[in-house]
């Protein structure tokens, strides 16, 4: 009996607390993928900068040997010197000298991974200035650029999510949900065929040092806006036409994250991930009309006619690739 009582009470408690327990789960379960990519990239990673750190000693050690006139001390601040200019984008290499990184085609490139949020590192300011106009740069930059981008994508998931949703909807009778699910994986396909695939191969004709994993793992880096910096495109020795490449690269950045943010809008819009989000969040407060007692004049036909039709609005927001037309209306927009 005590037992049966006991264990009643542990499951109310869980249902009282469901979305603490689950957003508890989701944050245990960030922590543990965050240690799961520190090991794996551990081990993956750690030999091979153990050998590159023995070539780098024994192509030193060599090196002094071979130049008895210079002290390690003078290799040293050298070496220190070089590093330093590289961090900024400037390389002492001869076959290097001939890219500028500030003209205007790769300031614009810079310009756009600033604003992108993905930020390479390849190229930074070296001026004080510079630096300063940076920061006022981003800090109103970055707003536009999310204000931005956010009125271009809601425009275009209208004719490219919405209206594809709901004309298989409403001219075949096929399940809202069933279509959606269906026209979110084939857009995330063409997605990634035509901004990671195609480009990908592109890149591994036009750098002479990418391969084909290469390409694409600078694809996904940028259109994640990780930026990691390692892959930079249009910086390699005697770039062809490197000043149009730079432009058709920035382009390139800019309309696919567009598409990122279609997809990932298309998929947001999903009811199943809707359902799933909503286990993480707090659940509303009660509202205060529905705690105290309605008054009298509250009663009346009208207001309980418009507090009817406020909660059908309410369950459509809710519902997804829902507009606010009536089927009509919305048949004799796709007639036209």
């Amino acid at each position: 009996m005590l037992q049966s009582l006991a264990g009643s009470s542990c499951v109310r408690l869980v249902e009282q607390h469901r979305s603490a327990w689950c957003f508890a789960l989701l944050v245990l379960g960030y922590l543990l993928y965050l240690v799961f990519g520190a090991v794996v990239f551990s081990s993956v990673e750690l030999p091979y900068e153990d050998l590159l750190r023995q070539e780098l000693g024994k192509l030193k050690q060599r090196f002094l040997e071979e130049h008895a006139c210079l002290s390690e001390q003078q290799l040293e601040q050298f070496l220190m010197r070089v590093l330093e200019a590289s961090n900024y984008g400037v390389s002492v290499l001869s076959n290097a000298s001939g890219n500028w990184n500030w003209d205007f085609t790769s300031s614009l490139f810079f310009a756009s991974t600033v604003l992108s949020t993905t930020g390479y590192g390849h190229t930074v300011p070296l001026s004080d200035g510079g630096k300063a106009f940076c920061i006022i740069y981003s800090v109103i930059g970055i707003p536009f650029t999310l204000l931005f981008l956010t009125a271009v994508v809601q425009r275009i998931i209208v004719y490219v999510t919405r209206r594809p949703v709901l004309y298989f909807h409403i001219r075949w009778g096929f399940s809202k949900q069933v279509v959606a699910i269906i026209h979110a994986m084939v857009l995330g396909f063409i997605t990634v065929s035509c901004f990671f695939l195609i480009p990908a191969a592109i890149f591994s004709v036009l750098e002479d040092d990418w391969n084909f994993l290469e390409s694409f793992y600078f694809c996904f880096i940028s259109l994640s806006t990780i930026g990691l910096g390692d892959y930079v495109p249009g910086e390699g020795y005697n770039q062809k036409f490197r000043e149009l490449y730079k432009i058709g690269i920035t382009c390139y950045l800019l309309m696919g994250l567009i598409a990122m943010l279609v997809v990932l809008e298309t998929f947001c819009e999903l009811h199943e991930l809707k359902k799933f989000r909503k286990l993480f969040y707090v659940k509303k407060d009660k509202e205060e009309d529905q705690v105290h007692i309605m008054e009298h004049d509250q009663l009346s036909f009208s207001s309980i006619s418009d507090q009817a039709a406020s909660m059908k609005d309410d369950q459509k927001a809710n519902e997804p690739f829902v507009n606010s037309q009536s089927p009509t209306s919305s048949d004799s927009s796709l007639n036209n």
